[in-house]
């Protein structure tokens, strides 16, 4: 069983992914946090070798080559060079083939912004969050221009652009406690794997 939750920066996918896991008791994937440890390493390597980079998940750490990343990769600045490494075909491939190899396996709740469309068009459950810019940009701490910046580009990239898949549920987070947004995508979710939602 997968539910994939796709959406711009912003919008909550970390937070809400995260603890729909755990309502459900299925693992929750970060792969947002791939792109970002890659943008990490980016000046310091050729991005044909993102796929060497050794990146795990330990709980609510994320390590990258043994060390602990977890709080250097969720700057604005570690965002932004995400957002600029993940129109690289090169990266893209080997973030997804990685993606893929984890969700093979298990029940996942798998975050990103191609979840639904390019990781794993068959998951069974889709959800596009969204949220007004205004308020995705106040979440970030950041110009409501570079979020816009961001949202185009991640948008009209060349490979694998964020777009919400034709069947994912489309939930706005404005206004809305976690509690809400957790609430209705689990109620999206079939009791029993295989069964239609």
């Amino acid at each position: 069983m997968l539910v994939a939750i796709d959406g711009p920066a912003g919008a909550g996918k970390s937070t809400v992914a995260r603890a729909v896991a755990d309502a459900l008791g299925y693992t929750y994937l970060d792969t947002g946090a791939m792109y970002r440890c890659v943008g990490l390493r980016a000046d310091a390597i050729d991005l044909a070798d993102a796929g060497r980079l050794d990146i795990r998940f330990d709980g609510d750490r994320v390590l990258l080559d043994g060390e602990d990343v977890s709080e250097a990769i969720r700057t604005p600045e570690a965002g932004q060079a995400a957002s600029r490494v993940a129109t690289d075909p090169r990266v893209r491939e080997a973030m997804v083939g990685r993606q893929r190899a984890l969700i093979a396996d298990g029940a996942w709740v798998a975050e990103g912004r191609d979840i639904g469309t390019v990781v794993a068009p068959d998951a069974e459950v889709k959800v596009w969050l969204d949220a007004d810019p205004a308020e995705r940009a106040a979440r970030r701490g950041i110009p409501v221009e570079d979020l816009l910046e961001r949202d185009e580009r991640d948008a009209t990239r060349e490979h694998d652009p964020m777009v919400a898949a034709p069947d994912a549920v489309h939930v706005d987070t404005t206004g809305l406690t976690i509690e809400e947004v957790v609430a209705a995508i689990v109620a999206l979710v079939p009791r029993t794997p295989g069964a239609s939602a």
